[in-house]
């Protein structure tokens, strides 16, 4: 990661890693961690990712 990306991690687990990057261009940008996948997200869609999540938990 670039010294000009501030990075904050969310929530860790042996296999799993949240974090949230604050990009130089002053966007926010949030990254699963999921073994040897990366997914990447800007805002809008880590809110909605969150909902379909919590929609599964309610189930």
């Amino acid at each position: 990661m670039s010294d000009d990306i501030k990075t904050v991690t969310l929530a860790e687990t042996q296999n799993f890693l949240i974090y949230r990057a604050e990009e130089p261009d002053g966007e926010t940008t949030y990254h699963v961690e999921l073994g040897q996948v990366t997914v990447h997200f800007f805002k809008e869609e880590w809110e909605e990712f969150l909902a379909l999540v919590e929609a599964v938990r309610k189930k």
